[in-house]
């Protein structure tokens, strides 16, 4: 066994140590849901024939699922939540607009890229308007998201942009030469293990590795351009740089419509969907339908735990190191 699978074995190890000193006293307070994968459908406000899909994006944005409970439960990607969301309301016609509720840094550059082509679709598909409402985060992935969008719409204290790419490395050679252990790895090729932490980047990956963020950068500024189409571009250096915008600024340089609360959204929607009845709804699964427009609900087969009255979050996201990010990460 390598440095690198030692390394790996005692973290698991420490973890679990963590995780299993953090469980004690908890209380498991909601059982296993309906266990069925079909999704329901929640009215959340209003009455009428005519309906406003309300689909949250939240969190880190990824195509893997996620662990929770230990390892135990497996939640639905991101990807694959939001596919499913709109696979089905493309076959509702009473659907009249779909607001994407964004509160995300961003995420993984592939599961991003990927939303972003199906909202795209689903309005080429269906002509149904899509707005894209900002929640305290819409960052990064979370904005190369909205730009399928029609319309955006963020809160007075959003924060958005965060426009670039990022593949988080560390180098830790130095640490391992003054405790003593050596990188003992085989490789097939002298580039196989680039980005390796066990030792430094030679001057000819480095470029290798920059390469690659400037194409991804490259995409994300096109895809910007093609969502903004009146973007100022006497500022385009300046929104593109990685800086994160308040909400009135991200106004001013073009990179949202306007500035408003929910109520506003959803006049928005009700406006794009020309009717003044709809009725705002959502996608579920498992056993606790939504109550609300910003109500959480737990997924199929999720296990809650409580410890004093507070919840615990067991989750962990798959954010291998050596991936490339559309992500806000502060």
């Amino acid at each position: 066994m390598d440095v690198g699978a030692r390394a790996l074995t005692a973290l698991r190890r420490l973890s679990l140590l963590v995780v299993i000193v953090a469980l004690s006293g908890c209380v498991v307070v909601s059982p296993f849901g309906r266990g069925d994968n079909d999704l329901h459908e929640a009215t959340v406000q209003g009455e009428g024939h005519s309906k406003i899909l309300w689909l949250p994006v939240s969190g880190f944005i990824s195509d893997a699922p996620s662990q929770r409970a230990l390892g135990l439960v497996q939640q639905p990607s991101t990807l694959a939540t939001i596919s499913r969301a709109l696979d089905k309301a493309a076959e509702d016609d009473a659907i009249g607009a779909v607001v994407l509720r964004i509160n995300s840094p961003g995420g993984t550059v592939a599961a991003a890229d990927e939303i972003h082509a199906r909202i795209a679709r689903y309005r080429r598909e269906t002509g149904v308007p899509v707005i894209a409402s900002f929640g305290g985060v819409a960052a990064s992935g979370g904005y190369y998201v909205a730009m399928a969008a029609d319309s955006m719409i963020a809160q007075p204290t959003s924060i958005t942009g965060s426009i670039g790419v990022i593949i988080p490395g560390v180098n830790a050679s130095g640490l391992l030469d003054k405790i003593g252990v050596e990188n003992a790895s085989y490789v097939s090729a002298q580039h196989k293990d680039i980005m390796s932490p066990l030792r430094d980047a030679t001057p000819e990956e480095r470029a290798i590795i920059q390469t690659v963020v400037d194409s991804l950068f490259a995409r994300f500024v096109s895809v910007v351009e093609a969502g903004r189409p009146d973007l100022d571009r006497a500022h385009l250096d300046e929104i593109t740089d990685g800086r994160i915008f308040a909400a009135d600024d991200a106004l001013r340089l073009g990179l949202i419509d306007r500035i408003g609360h929910i109520d506003d959204v959803l006049a928005l929607a009700r406006e794009a969907a020309g009717t003044d009845s709809a009725r705002v709804i959502r996608y579920y699964q498992g056993r606790n339908a939504p109550t609300s427009i910003l109500s959480e609900t737990a997924a199929a087969g999720g296990l809650r735990l409580q410890a004093g009255g507070m919840p615990v979050d067991l989750s962990f996201e798959s954010q291998a190191a050596a991936q490339p990010l559309y992500l806000w990460r502060p």
